[in-house]
C-alpha cells in the first residue's frame, strides 16, 4: 500500500528520535544541530544553477527556519560571504530573522555563533562572513550597498515591495553566484505574482500540517475545522497562491498604485488638515475584531489612510480604549462610530474611555457593500492613498464583491467597512451614509 505523504512524515521522525536516542550527549547536541540532518525535504535548497529561489508556504511551515539555516549554511562556509537580511521593517527583520525563535541567533550553534551589533544592523561570523539588515519599508536603503547573497522574508508583506525587491537584486553582484532566497505565505501582490510567473525562480511550496511534529498538539486540527477548505484556509495554511477575486471592488494592483511612503505638507506646511478615527463595532460584547481605521485629508486634498487600529478579541471598554488611543495618538478631530448595534452602548462605552471624544454616530441605512462602491471609486479616481501598507486591511478590501457578498479573510469585513466609514466622512460629506445622531 503506498504511504501518503504524513505518514511518511511521521516514519522520519520516528527514525530520527530512535538514533538520537543511541548517541552519547555531546553527539546528540551536535546531530541537533546538523541541519541535514533535521530538514525536511520541503525546506531543502534546491539543487542545480539558480538565482531566485521562493519559498510560499502556508504558516507555521517552518520558513524561517528554513532561511535561518540556508543563510547559516552559506556564512559558515564561505568567509567572504555578504548577506543582506530583509524584512518587512527594520525592526521585523531583528525580531524575527535575527532574534525570533528560529531566528538566525537561535540556529547557530555555541561553537558558531555571530556577534550581532544592533546599531550597525551587522551579524558577523568568527570566519569574517557577515549579513546586515534592511527594511522593505526603506527601499531607498538597499541603494549602495552589494551583496553576494540575500534572504527576504515575508515579501508578500512588504510596503513598496517592487522597489525594495529591484533594489535588492541590483545589490546582487558579489561573488560567483549571487542568490536570494525569498520566503513567504502567498498573497496575490504584484511582487509574488511576478515573481512566481518568472520561469527562471525556483518555487517550492508547502502547508502548515507538514510541520505538524513541531506544532502545539491540536493546532492543526483545530485550524482544520475552522477554516479547512476556505479560501483563507486554502492560501494561510495549504500555501495556495489564490489570484484576484473576479469582481471585487479593489484590486491589489489598484491598492499598489495608491500607496505612498509620506503626506505630502499642503501650502501652509500641514500634512494632515482634518484627521478621523471610524469604527466598526463587534456585534457582540465579546465580538472577533473591532475596526479601528484612522484617515485624514491632506493639503493636496487627498484622503490618506495612515493608521489600521484594529482589535480583536476585546470587551467593549477594551476596544474603547483603543479607539481614545488612536484619537489622541493622531490628533482626530473626529470618532466617526457605527451605531446600528446598540447606538447607546458604542456611545457610552466611547464616552467612559473618554469623556472629550468627538463622537459622530453614523447609522447604516445600505448593506457593506453599497456603501464601499463610492468609495472604491474614491481609489479609482486617485483621491484616496495608503500612507505604508495594511495587509489585514487591505485583505478585507479585496474581497468586498460588487454587487454584494464577501469573500475575504474572517466573518466579516470589520477593518474595510471601519476604512468606508472614515472616508465616507472626509469625502464623500452629506452625500454618503452617514446620518448624524449625536455629537
Amino acid at each position: 500500500m503506498e504511504t501518503s505523504h504524513d505518514e511518511w512524515l511521521d516514519q522520519q521522525e520516528q527514525t530520527q528520535a530512535r538514533m538520537l536516542r543511541q548517541l552519547k550527549e555531546a553527539g546528540r547536541e551536535r546531530m541537533s544541530r546538523e541541519w541535514d540532518w533535521l530538514v525536511r525535504p520541503g525546506q531543502k535548497a534546491p539543487g542545480g544553477d539558480w538565482r531566485i529561489w521562493l519559498m510560499m508556504a502556508g504558516r507555521g511551515f517552518g520558513k524561517t527556519r528554513a532561511g535561518a539555516e540556508w543563510v547559516r549554511g552559506i556564512a559558515e562556509a564561505q568567509p567572504g560571504a555578504r548577506i543582506a537580511l530583509v524584512g518587512a521593517t527594520l525592526g521585523e527583520a531583528r525580531r524575527v530573522m535575527v532574534e525570533g525563535a528560529s531566528g538566525l541567533l537561535a540556529v547557530a550553534p555555541w561553537w558558531c555563533r555571530p556577534v550581532f551589533a544592533p546599531a550597525l544592523r551587522k551579524l558577523t561570523w568568527p570566519n569574517g562572513a557577515v549579513a546586515t539588515l534592511f527594511g522593505a519599508a526603506e527601499p531607498e536603503s538597499l541603494r549602495g550597498p552589494q551583496f553576494s547573497h540575500g534572504w527576504a522574508d515575508e515579501i508578500a508583506k512588504w510596503p513598496f515591495a517592487l522597489g525594495a525587491w529591484d533594489n535588492l537584486m541590483m545589490a546582487m553582484r558579489l561573488g560567483e553566484r549571487p542568490r536570494v532566497m525569498a520566503t513567504t505565505t502567498p498573497r496575490p501582490v504584484a511582487l509574488v505574482r511576478r515573481l512566481v510567473a518568472d520561469r527562471d525562480v525556483i518555487v517550492t511550496r508547502g502547508r502548515t500540517a507538514d510541520n505538524r511534529a513541531n506544532l502545539a498538539e491540536g493546532f492543526v486540527e483545530a485550524m482544520e475545522r475552522s477554516y479547512g477548505g476556505t479560501r483563507l484556509g486554502r492560501q494561510e495554511l495549504d500555501g495556495e497562491l489564490i489570484e484576484e477575486v473576479e469582481g471585487a471592488l479593489w484590486s491589489r494592483d489598484l491598492i499598489e498604485r495608491c500607496r505612498v511612503a509620506h503626506v505630502p505638507g499642503g501650502p501652509d506646511g500641514t500634512a494632515l488638515h482634518r484627521v478621523v478615527v471610524a469604527v466598526d463595532p463587534p456585534a457582540s460584547a465579546h465580538g472577533d475584531a473591532c475596526g479601528i481605521v484612522v484617515a485624514g485629508v491632506g493639503g493636496d486634498g487627498r484622503a490618506y489612510v495612515i493608521a489600521d487600529a484594529s482589535v480583536e478579541g476585546c470587551s467593549p471598554e477594551q476596544w474603547a480604549r483603543a479607539v481614545a488611543a488612536a484619537a489622541l495618538v493622531h490628533g482626530a478631530d473626529k470618532v466617526v462610530a457605527e451605531a446600528n448595534n446598540g447606538g447607546a452602548m458604542v456611545e457610552s462605552v466611547l464616552r467612559a474611555a473618554d469623556a472629550m471624544l468627538p463622537v459622530k454616530l453614523v447609522h447604516a441605512s445600505r448593506g457593506k457593500v453599497a456603501r464601499a462602491e463610492p468609495v472604491a471609486a474614491l481609489y479609482e479616481a486617485g483621491r484616496v492613498a495608503h500612507r505604508g501598507a495594511f495587509a489585514r486591511l487591505e485583505d478585507e478590501m479585496c474581497g468586498l464583491l460588487a454587487g454584494g457578498g464577501y469573500v475575504g479573510p474572517g466573518r466579516s469585513p470589520d477593518r474595510a467597512d471601519a476604512l468606508v466609514w472614515a472616508l465616507t466622512e472626509l469625502m464623500l460629506g452629506r452625500r454618503g451614509e452617514a446620518r448624524v445622531r449625536g455629537l
